[in-house]
């Protein structure tokens, strides 16, 4: 079971930032494996999302369907949520203790959502943006991200390599080389890179 936590749980919480609950109510059907997405039955009130998932969660999402043994064959994970949150615990302390280092006692479920909202931020600079992709209602909810990426990235270089596409093919070598699309201006694409 623990390893199960780190290979399965702790993956689909560190790359989609959902919330434990979120992620544990999973079914299949919210999996479309074609399009590589996810789709999120919102906690808390919040909105309903759909993710996009890396090619190696979706394998590992296909691996896991083939070999799983769960009762209720629609749903990702069978234990009830608190019986996965105490084996995280256990298991997180016996990693801290045999590398004694205790503040990795202060990693939850949660922080994973955490560090994908600041990392978001800290990417885009777009607090709407993050916002939608938590599914959060209140931008307030939001704005402690803000914090988080000025206290993490504080000595960051904040400039930018901008670049220019006219065409798909254009757009798409930008992108496989890591810029991100930032607006459309008299026809030309534009896009930037931290530097």
């Amino acid at each position: 079971m623990s390893q199960f936590i780190l290979e399965h749980v702790t993956p689909i919480l560190k790359e989609t930032g959902m919330r434990a609950g979120e992620a544990h109510k999973l079914r299949w059907a919210d999996v479309d494996f074609e399009n590589c997405t996810v789709r999120v039955t919102p906690e808390k009130g919040s909105n309903p999302r759909i993710f996009k998932i890396s090619r190696k969660l979706l394998n590992m999402l296909v691996d896991l369907k083939a070999t799983s043994r769960v009762q209720d064959k629609s749903r990702i994970f069978a234990k009830d949520l608190r019986t996965i949150r105490k084996v995280f615990e256990k298991q997180r302390a016996n990693i801290a203790r045999k590398l004694k280092n205790p503040r990795l006692l202060r990693i939850h479920f949660h922080t994973f959502r955490h560090w994908k909202a600041t990392m978001l931020y800290h990417q885009t600079k777009d607090i709407l943006y993050v916002m939608r992709f938590l599914g959060h209602r209140n931008i307030q909810n939001t704005l402690i991200y803000i914090q988080l990426e000025e206290a993490i990235f504080k000595k960051e270089n904040d400039e930018f390599i901008c670049k220019t596409a006219k065409t798909v093919e254009e757009a798409k070598t930008l992108i496989e080389a890591g810029f991100e699309y930032v607006c459309e201006f008299d026809g030309v694409k534009l896009f930037r890179k931290r530097k």
